[in-house]
Parts: structure tokens; sequence; C-alpha cells
């Protein structure tokens, strides 16, 4: 009777454990990782991509008092995306205008021509587009030579499996939540799966990589992305807008992840 008691309860443990591996997420964001609940310490990254820009030193310091983690910038050339943004001249004011880390995104072709340009304008970490670049190893590498963190972008159709090969080196991986061009878009669903792979890839390093995620991140689709293992959280306009100040957008998604 003892060792049948033993047998079931060896039995019920093993259960327990396949059933943690294959249902990851635990409450309030926890995530199971490597035999234990590990809390992910999520960040607000605002992108002033929807900021105002008549007034774009005060809506990037109403970012930084109101709570943000890092400021995200998005750059567009008018090839690799449809729409023109910004280059190194705004990278240079915002980086006047705060002490948070600035995040550049850089959504354009042949971006190893201008690493130099946004490293000296005062980005901390640029990240580029795998789609854009087919050298990734070495524009990594360049990145890494101009002392910021190198971050890799992936647009929606493309596949987790092609960082592969730059995961030991890569910083920060952004994970395209819509298609690039244009902020305000809808968060596409189907991306979910992508980022839990993303994830999975990151944690196999062993490295402390950035995942984000980036498009149509509001306080109704931040706790799915962040269950699927994101712990960057860039959002436009769900942050910049006239319904609410800049504060109140970042704490309406911090109370979104945290329910």
């Amino acid at each position: 009777m003892g060792t049948l008691r033993l047998l079931m309860l060896i039995n019920a443990w093993r259960f327990i454990q396949l059933y943690v591996t294959m249902h990851p997420v635990g409450c309030n964001g926890e995530t199971y990782r490597k035999g234990k609940f590990v809390t992910h310490n999520i960040r607000i990254a605002p992108s002033i991509l929807s900021a105002d820009f008549a007034r774009l030193g005060q809506q990037v310091q109403a970012a930084e008092q109101g709570g943000a983690d890092l400021i995200h910038i998005d750059v567009m050339d008018g090839r690799f995306v449809p729409n023109i943004t910004m280059g190194p001249l705004v990278v240079e004011a915002v980086r006047r205008s705060t002490a948070l880390s600035l995040d550049v995104h850089l959504m354009i072709v042949e971006p190893d021509h201008l690493l130099k340009a946004f490293a000296d304008a005062g980005a901390n970490a640029i990240a580029v587009h795998v789609e854009a670049c087919p050298h990734l190893h070495r524009t990594l590498q360049t990145i890494h030579a101009l002392s910021c963190r190198a971050g890799v972008a992936i647009n929606p159709h493309t596949p987790a499996n092609v960082l592969s090969e730059i995961m030991h080196i890569v910083d920060v991986i952004n994970v395209m939540t819509v298609n690039p061009g244009f902020g305000g878009q809808a968060f596409l669903p189907e991306t979910l799966p992508k980022i839990r792979q993303i994830r999975a890839m990151i944690e196999e390093t062993g490295r402390d990589i950035a995942l984000e995620v980036d498009g149509g991140i509001d306080a109704q689709t931040a706790q799915q992305v962040v269950v699927a293992g994101a712990n960057v959280l860039i959002a436009g306009s769900a942050i910049f807008n006239a319904k609410h100040s800049v504060a109140e957008g970042i704490k309406a998604i911090r109370r979104a992840v945290r329910k």
C-alpha cells in the first residue's frame, strides 16, 4: 500500500511538472523558467512617432516624469517603409531632453551608412531590420563597436528562426506586431506565437536579451504580449494622445500588465 501511494505521488508530481512546462505562465505576469517562477521586469518605451513634434522636448520629459523606462525613436526612410520620419538631428534633440536610454529603431535600407551618425547623436541602442541587412552579423558588430546595444527587428511575416545565428551577439529583439511604417495600427494577434518562440530561444541562450514588441500596444493588448514573453512594451498612440496625459497613458499600460 505504501509503495502504491509512493508511485501515485511520483506520477502526480510528474504530471504537475509536465503541466507547468506546457503552460508556462503564472499569475501576475510571472513566467516559469528553469524550475522556478520569475517575474519579468516589464519596461515601457513610449514611441515619439506619436508625440506632438511642436513640443517634442516637453513630451519626452513628460514621459520620463510619468514613469517611462526608455524612449523609442522610429526612423523611416520612405524606401524600406512608405513613411518618412526623423533622423540623427531629432535623436540629438531628444538626447538633450532626457536622461533615459534612447532606443533607436532603423526602418531603413542600408543602415550601416548611418549607424555612426545615430550613435554620435546619442543613441544607446540601435536596432536594424533583418530584412534590410544582408550582412547582419557584421552590422551588429559595428553597432557594438560604437558602444551601443545591438538590436534586430523582424516584420510580422518573418519567421523567428532567422535569428538563430545571431542570438549570441544580439542584445535587443524587436518583434513588429504591426506592419511597419505608420503609427496607430491595430495589433496583429498572429504574432503572439512568434513572441513565445523567441522567448524560448532567448531562455536557451541564458543571455539577458530584451524582447520588445512594437505596434498596437495599449491597455488591451499589453497583458497578452507579456504573457507571451515580451518584457519591453513600445507604445505610441496609447501614450501620446489628446484623451489623457502622457503619465496616465503609461500608468494604464502598467495596470493592465499587473492584472
